[in-house]
């Protein structure tokens, strides 16, 4: 899962020597993103205006359950939402309808594919002008996922 708000992500940027290169922080809300991606690079996003705590995990999980034709694996980090007694006590349900939860190592967010999207998608296919309104973010946000799916 992933959040985006008004504050532009920018890891670098380039000017010309005495002018200024200014992007404006402004306070915001924030939109997350839970997303399942599998190995043909296809996204389900579940996008929310509310804080992501284990009960949001474990409906977006449900729903993403009640999809499948064959057995899944379903790779997470450590988040506490995704560790939760909650979450945890759903688990058997989820191997009988074909679902079972792999943890990756914790600190290792390289090992899973779907934090690349993310970092793909605030670094370099979101556009500085999708920062200027809280609607220009939402609709830029969903039309990135929209274009990856």
């Amino acid at each position: 899962m992933t959040g985006f708000c008004l504050n532009a992500y920018v890891p670098y940027a380039w000017q010309e020597h005495g002018e200024l290169c200014e992007v404006k922080s402004k306070k915001s809300r924030r939109l997350n993103v839970l997303g399942f991606l599998n190995r043909k690079n296809e996204l389900v996003p579940y996008l929310f205006e509310c804080q992501i705590n284990s009960e949001v995990v474990i409906s977006c999980i449900d729903h993403f359950c009640s999809t499948l034709k064959k057995k899944t694996v379903l790779v997470m980090d450590n988040a506490s939402t995704h560790t939760s007694n909650a979450v945890k006590n759903k688990q058997e349900e989820w191997e009988k309808k074909g679902l079972t939860i792999f943890y990756l190592p914790t600190y290792s967010p390289q090992l899973n594919i779907i934090e690349i999207w993310w970092r793909f998608i605030k670094y370099s296919w979101l556009n500085t002008d999708a920062y200027e309104s809280w609607k220009s973010l939402v609709f830029a946000v969903e039309d990135v996922l929209r274009d990856v799916r």
